[in-house]
């Protein structure tokens, strides 16, 4: 028998180093709007751009990266 699953998104922030697990606010929104929702507790992410999907342990993942780069 064959069954489907509804894959669970979730979206991956880089800060210091480590990643930082955020997870998805409302299924209608697309994936920048949810970049554009979390850009208020993240304010880097407002110059990120987003990569993915990719599908990993069973939920959609996307990755905000950062396009800032070092000074000099």
């Amino acid at each position: 028998m064959l069954s489907t699953t509804i894959l669970q998104r979730v979206f991956i922030h880089k800060e210091n180093g480590q990643d930082i697990l955020l997870t998805d606010p409302n299924e209608a929104l697309s994936p920048e709007a949810v970049m554009n929702f979390y850009a208020a507790t993240y304010p880097i992410l407002t110059n990120a751009r987003l990569t993915g999907p990719e599908i990993k342990n069973d939920k959609i993942q996307y990755r905000f990266e950062s396009t800032m780069g070092t000074k000099g």
